[in-house]
């Protein structure tokens, strides 16, 4: 079983990729919109979300360099240019060369950023930074948007959530402090769909299909909130091309949606049999280890607010959301390509053991 802090140490220790590359004067076909061909850097590419703004951008006519440590492959088209290199300091393949944005898609340690931003000011008309809505943690209040406050110092250091927040909100600052106006910040909430690196969402596409007693955790009205990664990387791709300033929280759906609501809608897209057992008491989930099945999380404390993020800002600045059915039945196809070692031991929050105990003590309880 991953916890999200489990998940937040493994992203913090993976993110060192890097992309890279290009001048000025591409020469070569407009995006479909008409506007200007853009060279763009990648900063972290053959990860998650990497791979979807590549290939959105690539696809609009923009021309791409990804810089990575070549450790991991990704099915990029074929005029991306790949240059090499390391976030801890080995940032010699940048040297030299201009793009007209960046794509910051890796960082989580301040240090790396401080060190980007320090050699692409005045190389890089703009640098778009793949923060997150943990930046907001502790999550005390509901309906948090861009002007909330953020803590640049985490409380407790033993708190992986605290640091993972405090850690992107200083990356916003350096990116802020060197670029200004030119220094975007993205939040995503948290992210799903195709080539996920977690065992977070896919848990409910494939539990879905093997359908029967399932057990459904929450309480009816606790909401949900992610992002098809694709919605996340056409909207990155559309900031840079319109010109967007500032800073958005990247969250979904567009209406509230319970964690009960997108059950129903997650079963109907897969035709499933899946017979919903609803368990609503928390500190019965506490009990058996269930705090978690992404999207669902159990909201009290620190956690409260953490899936009520308010995401109007960039609503308005042209984030739009495929259907929820589309996340779930292109996520489920996906996940059945994965190797099958993967799929017989992957990280899910709930195992088939966990479930079946505890949904035998709650019909116990229930008599």
């Amino acid at each position: 079983m991953t916890s999200r802090r489990e998940f937040l140490r493994g992203s913090a220790a993976c993110g060192a990729g890097l992309l890279a590359g290009g001048g000025h004067g591409f020469a070569g076909a407009l995006p479909a919109d008409g506007g200007a061909k853009l060279e763009l850097l990648v900063l972290g590419g053959t990860g998650f979300i990497g791979p979807h703004l590549v290939r959105h951008a690539v696809a609009r006519g923009h021309r791409v360099t990804i810089f990575t440590r070549g450790r991991h492959d990704a099915e990029l088209p074929a005029g991306v240019v790949r240059l090499k290199g390391d976030r801890k300091g080995d940032l010699k393949s940048l040297e030299g060369k201009s793009w007209d944005a960046v794509v910051d898609d890796s960082a989580t340690n301040p240090d790396w950023v401080r060190l980007s931003t320090d050699l692409l000011k005045g190389k890089v008309g703009r640098y778009l930074f793949t923060s997150s809505t943990g930046v907001h943690y502790p999550y005390l209040a509901r309906g948090l948007d861009e002007t909330a406050e953020v803590r640049l110092r985490a409380d407790d250091p033993k708190d992986l959530s605290a640091t993972y927040g405090a850690d992107k909100a200083n990356c916003e600052r350096i990116v802020r402090s060197a670029f200004g106006a030119g220094g975007v910040i993205v939040r995503p909430t948290y992210i799903v769909g195709p080539g996920d690196t977690s065992d977070r969402f896919p848990y409910w596409p494939q539990r879905l299909v093997r359908g029967g007693e399932t057990l459904a955790p929450g309480r009816r009205d606790d909401p949900v909130q992610f992002i098809d990664v694709r919605d996340l990387a056409e909207f990155m791709v559309h900031l840079l091309e319109a010109g967007g300033e500032g800073i958005y929280n990247v969250a979904g759906p567009q209406a509230v949606l319970t964690m009960p609501e997108f059950l129903e809608q997650a079963r109907a897209a897969l035709h499933s049999d899946a017979q919903f057992i609803r368990i609503d008491d928390y500190d019965f989930l506490t009990a058996h280890k269930i705090e978690e099945a992404i999207p669902w999380a159990m909201l009290r404390g620190n956690d409260d607010g953490m899936m009520s993020i308010r995401h109007a800002r960039a609503e308005s600045a042209g984030l739009t959301y495929r259907p929820l059915a589309d996340t779930v039945r292109d996520t489920r196809a996906w996940w059945d390509t994965e190797p099958e070692a993967r799929r017989k031991a992957p990280k899910f929050a709930i195992s088939p053991q966990q479930e079946a105990k505890a949904l035998a003590a709650w019909k116990a309880r229930k008599g």
